[in-house]
């Protein structure tokens, strides 16, 4: 019995290991051409996240509704301007995987500094593997359960 308790508490060890640290390959397949419609006013963008996939070409139409506001991507180091009423369009490749700040360019009122958003490059597989550890966990606490509490 102690023979399999080891084998069987290995095994739960292995594919814990095995979900947690080999890498994934991403379910996009290929570049996609990507446009997305940002509105800015009132110190806020919407959608305030975008989210693409490494390696599409992304084309962000700012559309400003009160008064002159910008997109600056951080870590990508580019920026667009669009006056009131007018669409302004940036595009890039999205070459850098992550999580990247859009920040307003433009001095646009007393709330300035708040106006954020979020440029998402990537799949979240963290969320997953987070998932499939919490149900390996679940499993080993019932199979641990049932072992011990076994006379």
């Amino acid at each position: 019995m102690v023979k399999a308790f080891r084998w069987q508490t290995g095994l739960l060890i292995m594919l814990g290991l095995m979900i947690a640290l080999f890498p994934v390959e991403g379910g996009a397949s290929g570049a996609a051409e990507r446009t997305i419609r940002v509105e800015a006013s009132s110190f806020q963008y919407s959608p305030a996240v975008l989210k693409v996939n490494p390696g599409d070409r992304v084309t962000l139409e700012l559309v400003s509704t009160d008064v002159v506001h910008g997109i600056y991507i951080d870590g990508y180091d580019l920026e667009v301007v669009a006056d009131p009423g007018q669409t302004r369009r940036l595009t890039f490749v999205a070459d850098k995987e992550g999580s990247f700040r859009l920040h307003c360019s433009v001095t646009c009122g007393a709330f300035h500094p708040f106006m954020i958003g979020k440029l998402e490059v990537g799949q979240n597989l963290l969320i997953w593997r987070a998932t499939a550890l919490a149900v390996l966990a679940a499993i080993a606490s019932v199979w641990l359960f049932r072992k011990t509490s076994t006379p």
